[in-house]
């Protein structure tokens, strides 16, 4: 059964690290050779699986990420993370530096892939973390909530706006209930729950956070860029993002059809292409305007990408167990198990969502599956809020992150903890996540 092969594969990879301390990227490479082998993959179509996924998953974050780690380090480099910081904490006090986080990431995470949002926030989370001596977790916690529940729930992200359309769900009515129900989702997952997990958990939380994001400096404050131009900065590419989705969520309502004003929007509001706009506009705001040279700038640049080679492996190797899940028809197998179902379409989109989530890692592909298996239930029931159902599509997606999920290992690699901090933290976190916004679904549907 696919299910017991996925379950097995996962002890393994488990074992490998934590029993013989092998290197993560290798444990990873080697889980996904035996798992698709026992999938009944062909040996000849087994390495072009394992390339396939680990060069979707880095073709898909390779240029934000590094733009983004580049982007991050010229910000924290300067002193702008630091100012933030500072700012941050003399506005809403140490007690309530958590709030602060978790608003700044919701903001950020609304226009932003979860990835990059984690990328662009790491070296400001990193100077709050320092300035008040306490666990980079236990911010980076609200950080990836926020993120993650944006990516879940909230248009423009893909997975919302492609689960809208196949459900045809009005957008903007989605965009609205989203933020109802994500409000107190990160609350409750990234406020009460780090709460909970520093009892669970104790050592994630002596966690300095990972050296692939560099060395914090330290600054004078006034030697650092002022706070407007700072947080203009860091949000600039959240500005392009916002621009570029503010005109697909409207285009299809207002009627107006694309041409070259559209098209150039689209262009430079493309997450590469904001991220590359985002870094040349902090070489000047960063550098330039405050006459520090290129090659100073420049080698920020290289600093930052240097470091990350075995997070950018690591990350790949996720993909590539996923997309062995995926050729190996893991997804077919799930689909069998819920033949001629009869039960709540919301209640039913989540679980097989979560279901796939489990199984194949990717919240995405999770998303796109699930509404083929929903659709045939749907169409008997001409009453059901769509708009509902795409968000408890949603919730489930993003349930469980673990081991098959680059994101999983990009949390762990990032905030420097081990496979049982990882799990105890980020992995139930996400679990609060997609049960809490199931929860608010099934209560949103009483009244609409």
């Amino acid at each position: 059964m696919p299910l017991v092969i996925i379950a097995i594969g996962v002890v393994l990879l488990l074992i490998l690290i934590m029993r013989f301390k092998l290197n993560t990227f290798v444990s990873l490479i080697i889980v996904s050779y035996l798992v698709a082998l026992a999938l009944g993959i062909p040996m000849k179509d087994v390495v072009h699986s394992i390339e396939t996924g680990l060069g979707g998953t880095l073709g898909h974050i390779g240029i934000i990420f590094g733009l983004g780690a580049m982007l991050g380090r010229l910000i924290a480099d300067a002193g702008g993370a630091h100012r933030i910081a500072t700012t941050l904490i003399n506005k809403f006090g140490e007690k309530r530096i958590q709030w602060a986080v978790l608003i700044a990431s919701f903001i950020c995470g609304i226009a932003l892939f979860l990835e990059v949002t984690i990328v662009l926030l790491i070296p400001i989370i990193f100077s709050i973390a320092k300035e008040l001596k306490v666990s980079v977790v236990k911010l980076g916690l609200p950080m990836v909530t926020a993120a993650l529940a944006a990516h879940a729930f909230l248009p423009p992200h893909p997975g919302p706006i492609a689960v809208a359309a196949e459900y045809h769900a009005n957008v903007g009515l989605m965009l609205l209930y989203g933020i109802i129900i994500a409000i107190p989702t990160v609350i409750i997952a990234g406020i009460w729950y780090p709460k909970i997990a520093q009892k669970i958990v104790p050592s994630a939380f002596t966690k300095e956070g990972s050296s692939s994001f560099g060395v914090q400096k330290t600054f004078k404050l006034e030697e650092t860029p002022g706070f407007g131009i700072s947080v203009f900065t860091a949000l600039f590419p959240v500005i392009l993002m916002s621009i570029g989705a503010i005109v697909d969520i409207t285009q299809p309502e207002l009627g107006f059809k694309d041409n070259a004003l559209v098209g150039f929007i689209r262009f430079i509001t493309n997450s590469d292409s904001a991220m590359i706009l985002s870094v040349l506009f902090a070489v000047f705001t960063m550098g330039l305007q405050r006459k520090i040279p290129v090659k100073t700038l420049m080698d920020s640049c290289s600093s930052a990408v240097n470091a990350l080679g075995m997070l950018l492996l690591i990350i790949g190797g996720g993909g590539a167990l996923k997309q062995v899940l995926i050729d190996g028809h893991v997804g077919d197998y799930v689909a069998k198990l819920f033949e001629g179902t009869h039960m709540s379409p919301i209640l039913f989109a989540w679980i097989v969502a979560a279901l796939l989530r489990v199984c194949l890692g990717s919240g995405t592909v999770a998303t796109l599956t699930t509404p083929g298996l929903v659709l045939p239930l749907l169409s008997t029931m001409p009453d059901v809020n769509l708009e509902l159902v795409a968000l408890a599509t949603g919730a489930g997606s993003a349930i469980a992150s673990h081991v098959n999920d680059a994101g999983f290992w990009m949390v762990k690699e990032s905030l420097g903890m081990n496979i049982k901090e990882a799990f105890g933290t980020y992995t139930v976190l996400s679990t609060i996540v997609g049960v809490s916004g199931l929860v608010f679904t099934l209560i949103l549907d009483m009244f609409f």
